[in-house]
This record gives structure tokens, sequence and C-alpha cells, in this order.
């Protein structure tokens, strides 16, 4: 898959020009905001790295709302900051170290990024404070796309040009086409858009034929007839009855599985306290009726992790991620 092999120029440009302040600084580089104390003071900034209108966006407002409604004296805020395929906002959150005032709603893209381009973080910059579940994408199409399955994806793509949209070069939906290729054999060429709400817009104005998008970012089209379904990446259908009818791609012969995380963390040199007041509140999130609502309207499956258990998630998802993902 070409796209993902191109990124890395693209973000080391990013890296040395527009984040000249972070890259440098690592884990060294501090916000005076709420610094060193053991929890935050005043408000709080959910660091959102892609564009608004996506999965990510969706999940970090979810988020935000959630850790409010379990502890009415928080105020966050979320902020977009996109750019770089996540790189941005990543890098940008690298310089609020020791900050308990920030979080930042993450997915795998915080695995996948390091392992593919330069970038001066890895989730071992970082604080992990919950992982919120788990998100499998779909393979969708127009209605009059005349592919109609993940197969027929694989096959089509082997006799034509088939384009495919994806949220960043490098991020889940690039790790889901790199293994379609390894594989399956497909040779679908990607085009890297800010976020899943571009990539969405794409593929209804036939600017790609396919993306690989998470379910809350196209249940609305696919209600709407607008896009169709060809395909779960999973080895087990939903059990949400909107997408029950949806074929695996192990069901048509295409062994690829794909789950992306989401969840939260924390800048890295975190107060202990701080941490456990996060951690603390991220539990009593995940036992309120708001999480519940976010996990069913965005159909995820309700797997948790909290604090050092969901740093040990991403130390084995790293290396599952480093057999597909190279730079």
């Amino acid at each position: 898959m070409r796209a993902l092999f191109l990124a890395r120029g693209v973000l080391a440009a990013v890296c040395t020009a527009a984040l000249v302040g972070a890259c440098g600084t690592g884990a060294a580089g501090r916000d005076s905001s709420g610094t060193g104390g053991p929890r935050p003071v005043g408000n709080v900034t959910m660091v959102v790295p892609f564009a608004a209108g996506g999965g990510s966006d969706i999940a970090g407002r979810a988020m935000a709302d959630g850790l409010v409604s379990v502890q009415p004296d928080l105020r966050i805020n979320v902020d977009n900051r996109e750019g770089g395929q996540g790189a941005v906002g990543y890098s940008y959150f690298l310089a609020k170290a020791g900050s308990p005032n920030y979080l930042l709603a993450t997915e795998t893209s915080l695995l996948s990024l390091p392992l593919s381009v330069d970038v001066a973080f890895s989730y071992r910059s970082f604080t992990p404070i919950m992982k919120v579940g788990e998100d499998y994408t779909l393979l969708v199409a127009r209605p009059d796309s005349p592919i109609t399955g993940c197969a027929d994806a694989v096959a089509q793509s082997r006799q034509r040009r088939v384009l495919a949209g994806i949220s960043g070069a490098v991020g889940p939906d690039a790790v889901v086409f790199s293994q379609l290729e390894r594989v399956a054999g497909a040779d679908v060429d990607t085009v890297p858009y800010e976020g899943g709400g571009e990539a969405v817009a794409a593929v209804l104005g036939g600017q790609v034929e396919l993306a690989s998008l998470n379910p809350s970012e196209v249940i609305g089209q696919l209600r709407a007839g607008q896009l169709k379904a060809l395909c779960v990446f999973a080895d087990q259908r939903y059990t949400y009855p909107e997408l029950a009818a949806v074929p695996t791609s192990v069901e048509q012969g295409v062994p690829v599985t794909f789950a992306q995380f989401r969840g939260m963390i924390a800048p890295g040199g975190l107060n202990p306290q701080a941490a456990e007041y996060w951690i603390d509140a991220a539990r009593r999130f995940a036992q309120s009726p708001a999480y519940t609502d976010y996990v069913e309207s965005e159909y995820l499956q309700p797997r948790v992790a909290f604090g050092a258990e969901f740093g040990a998630y991403l130390q084995d998802s790293e290396k599952l991620l480093a057999q597909v993902v190279r730079r």
C-alpha cells in the first residue's frame, strides 16, 4: 500500500517545521498550566489529534462529557489539533508533560505513527488512563459501486485501479489496507485524509471508491442508503441490529481482522496523585449511563482497561502492529 510508506517524508517535514518546539524537547517540554499538581485546576483541555466529525472527535467529546457527568466540578473543552495524520496533536500534547489539565483522545495511531515515521513520541511518552473500548472497521462504498463485497474488492483491485480513502496515511485504516495487500494480495491505492468525516465525504463525492471507516462515522449514510457496507473486518458479526447483516471479511474468505482501540491518555511526567485522580474519574465514567450511551451509540465493543493495565495492552498491541507497519 503506497500511501503508508510515502508518509514518512511528509510527517518528518511536519516535525521539523510546524512542530519544532515539541519535537526537540521530548517529555522534558512542560506547560505552565497546572504543572506538577495533584489534580487539575481550572479548565481542562481534551485534545483531539484529528479533524472534527470523525470517530476520534466523537470519542473525545463523549469522554469529555462523560467525565464531567461523574465529576461535576470539572470543565473540559475539546481542542481539535489536526494535521500530519495525528502527529500535530500528539506533538502538541507532548509539550504538556507534567500538567494534569490536559487529556488526549487516543486511538491506534498512537502506536502506528511511531512505528511508521520519525516522530518524537511513543505511547511511553504519555500516561495511560483508560481504554474505552474497541472499534472494528467497515469497508464501505457507494450503492452504485460495482464492488459487491470484501473479496470482490480484493479481486477487482487486481484488475483495475481502485482508490480508497483512509483517515491518516499511517493510521488504523492504513493498517487494514496494508493487511489486505500482505495477506490477501489486494492492490488498492489509498488516499489519506485528516479524519473520518473527510473520508466519508470523499466516498460520497466519488473522489474514492472505498473507505475503511468505523460504524459511528457512517451509520447515518448507511441508514439513508447513501453508502453500502461490504464487510466488517472481524471474525464475528456485530450483534447490534443495524449491523448484524453485514458479513465479516473472514466469512468472505479474506482473513483480515482489525479493531482499533479508543481511549484517553494524560501527559507524561504526571504527578502520581494526578494520574490516580484521572484513573478514578475514568473508572466512574465506565460505570455511568454516559459510558453505556456512548458505547452503544458508537457500536463499540465495551472492553475497558485502566492505568497500568491499559499500558500493558499498548505494549502488546505495539508488538502486533510492528509485524504489519514498517518505516
